[in-house]
């Protein structure tokens, strides 16, 4: 295992619990390139008296042990002499990494939960999604998953060295503000964030220089990276179109997303089939209509009106080229008195949007939803909807502190929606106050969306 710093996780408890359930299955670990799957395991590996990584793409050679064979006590023997590494049941971490370059090798995992269940085994790999897609019901009953997202804000604290901020925001609610000094602190780390997103290694860049500049060139390197992968997929997707359609969702983040505005002759069946493979390598995350007349939200969706979000705030301003114009976005997001954020791809509210996901039990793939009246001649838009204790909650995201509230009156006060109460996620303090009907909105800042999970679950 390597020495690098490994920083804290919200997986970390996770993996420690599927350790320890006596029920576990084989583990797959599902995520976007450099979000941190591998690190975590290693981190995890800890744990254990012996940790036996197995990168199928570093060690092509060893997918023979796999080949014709469902016999992985005997793999697992084999694996064991050729890297020199014991395998003992309850000692022993087995992580295969990279497995999307071998079915036999994704194959296996079943028959560890059959015939091995006493061993440890995770499993990760870049595209992994893909391999997946090509294996109709895939390990269904034999398969655990684990979904792993860029760092959230909570993660970004922790990592900068600001776990005291952390504790006083998670002290604080609606009935309990925060004190002015924590606030503008809050305030202060949550702009920086917006700006160096959640990758891992920028987060680690940024931490270590304190530079900007130096954790925008690491994003520039993943997002060549994410292109490099594109090339790897030629016969299953166009790469220019796949990038063209990043691009594109970059630009229409906040927006229903328009086929025709992806740059290009590209039919509209062959920009969907892009998008649906930039969400299967987690590169973006879908936001659907739902009409909210009750739980659960999915059941009414309109897949016709979908928004995009880019899984990471870093990779967004990357693409969207204001890496290029770095310290003037710096003086616009650290100015105390205002942002203005909406002029910059949306930020703020695909930053709501990711937060919710990435505080949400890892254990399954979560949907984001969001409500507009459908109706001719109205533009009434609420940001996001969520289920709450069986209760619908609409969330409206303000780049600021000011912002018309009138989108989300008039949902609440549609007499068929039983909606009791709602959510504004602004730069403001903790508070709280009526709408004209007498109905409680909470403010939740948006550095403390994670404050809403706190004891509670999506």
């Amino acid at each position: 295992m390597n020495n690098e710093k490994y920083l804290a996780r919200n997986i970390d408890q996770a993996l420690m619990e599927w350790k320890d359930n006596p029920r576990r299955k084989p583990l797959l670990l599902r995520g976007a390139r450099q979000v941190g799957k591998s690190s975590s395991v290693r981190h995890f590996g800890k744990n254990f008296k012996y940790f036996l990584e197995v990168n199928v793409e570093r060690n092509p050679e060893v997918v023979e042990f796999f080949q014709g064979s469902r016999d992985v006590k005997t793999i697992a023997a084999k694996l064991s002499d050729f890297f020199d590494v014991p395998v003992i049941p309850g000692e022993t971490l087995l992580f295969l990494d990279e497995v999307q370059k071998s079915t036999d090798v994704i194959h296996s995992l079943w028959f560890f939960k059959e015939d091995y269940p006493q061993l440890h085994v995770i499993a990760a790999g870049s595209l992994l999604e893909f391999a997946l897609k090509d294996l109709s019901s895939f390990g269904v009953g034999r398969v655990s998953s684990l979904f792993i997202y860029p760092m959230s804000f909570d993660e970004f604290l922790t990592a900068t060295g600001k776990a005291g901020l952390l504790r006083a925001k998670r002290k604080s609610d609606a009935n309990h503000p925060l004190e002015e000094a924590f606030y503008g602190k809050l305030v202060e780390a949550f702009r920086s964030y917006m700006l160096v997103g959640g990758m891992p290694e920028a987060v680690s860049t940024y931490a270590e220089t304190g530079s900007y500049r130096y954790s925008s060139d690491i994003v520039n390197e993943i997002i060549q990276g994410y292109q490099d992968d594109f090339a790897k997929y030629s016969a299953k997707a166009n790469p220019t179109l796949l990038r063209q359609t990043l691009i594109s969702v970059a630009h229409q983040a906040g927006a229903k997303f328009v086929y025709s505005r992806v740059e290009g002759e590209y039919r509209s069946s062959e920009v969907k089939a892009a998008l649906e493979m930039l969400k299967d390598a987690g590169l973006i995350i879908p936001t659907y209509h739902t009409d909210a007349n009750g739980v659960p939200l999915g059941a009414e969706i309109n897949e016709r009106v979908v928004k995009y979000l880019l899984h990471d705030t870093g990779v967004l301003l990357a693409i969207l080229g204001i890496d290029d114009d770095t310290d003037q976005l710096i003086k616009e997001l650290m100015v105390a008195d205002s942002i203005d954020l909406v002029d910059k791809g949306h930020v703020a509210e695909m930053l709501a949007g990711l937060e919710l996901i990435k505080y949400a039990s890892p254990q399954k793939r979560h949907q984001l939803y969001y409500w507009q009246n459908m109706n001719k001649g109205t533009c009434a838009e609420v940001d996001y909807v969520i289920a709450r204790g069986g209760n619908i909650v609409p969330i409206e995201v303000k780049s600021g502190v000011k912002g018309s509230m009138s989108s989300m009156y008039s949902l609440m006060r549609n007499p068929q929606k039983h909606i009791e109460g709602g959510i504004r996620c602004s730069l403001e303090n903790f508070g709280c106050f009526d709408s004209p009907e007498g109905k409680r909105i909470d403010i939740i800042p948006l550095y403390a969306i994670s404050n809403l999970f706190q004891g509670k679950t999506m």
